[in-house]
């Protein structure tokens, strides 16, 4: 589970959370009419902008990115080079037995045992690294464009509200009420938005270039096994990828 992720949306909603309490009445920030413009009509707009599907695999992917696990890329040069050692051992053909939950590195290693030539592997491993990056550029367009919709539906209630106040000029004290119920709109749709869908976005991109970067560590890999299936080797190649810190330790 990553920690740090829910660490941080945890800590965001207590400041905020924490400054309404702080600053009076919690009723007041509290009203249904403005969240059901806020929520709803971000829910239907984005059932209007994209296929079902693709936002059903968008929450699919943010929801694996708070429980899924998460590998580092020494994670992977390490594996690479435990599969070296394999090929070493029991030659290339042995690689066929190798059981992995990592669709791509079986592929690689079926790919290994067969001798293929590594411009084959890199053709697979690029088509690999292409879909991946559509499948994930879906579920980033969802919450960004959830990010663009909240607050404009935040300013639509707004607007709403405005019109409900400025009906009722002719009783003094409905103004102010009313002025802060409208704002309200303005306020759910700037939270979910600044809090949430922006931040997922962002993590969702991030995690984009980090399998992709694992990727391309399995290719490397790949082609050093059948280039030089020396361990060593294939660890001083794969290295580049880790920071000095971590080639340190891995001394």
């Amino acid at each position: 589970m990553d920690i740090v992720t829910l660490l941080g949306l945890a800590v965001g909603l207590s400041l905020i959370i924490g400054a309404i309490i702080i600053g009076g009445a919690v009723d007041v920030f509290i009203n249904v009419p403005g969240m059901m413009i806020v929520v709803g009509g971000t829910l239907a707009s984005i059932l209007v902008a994209f296929p079902f599907e693709e936002i059903i695999q968008a929450f699919r992917a943010a929801f694996k990115m708070f429980v899924g696990r998460k590998s580092r890329v020494r994670d992977v040069v390490n594996i690479m080079v435990k599969v070296a050692e394999i090929s070493r051992r029991e030659g290339l053909i042995a690689l066929e037995n190798v059981q992995t939950e990592n669709m791509v590195l079986k592929k690689s290693c079926q790919l290994i045992a067969d001798n293929a030539d590594p411009s084959l592997i890199r053709t697979t491993l690029t088509i690999e690294i292409n879909s991946m990056r559509r499948r994930h550029q879906v579920a980033q367009d969802v919450f960004k464009r959830l990010a663009a919709l909240a607050p404009s539906f935040g300013m639509m209630g707004t607007l709403i509200g405005l019109v409900q106040m400025l009906s009722q000029l002719d009783d003094p004290k409905s103004i102010g009420p009313a002025m802060a119920v409208a704002l309200l709109t303005t306020f759910y749709g700037s939270a979910m938005s600044t809090l949430f869908f922006i931040p997922i976005a962002a993590k969702l991109k991030a995690r984009t270039l980090q399998e992709q970067l694992h990727l391309e560590v399995i290719f490397e890999g790949a082609k050093s096994i059948l280039e030089n299936n020396n361990p060593r080797l294939v660890y001083e190649k794969l290295s580049s990828f880790l920071a000095p810190v971590e080639r340190e330790t891995q001394r």
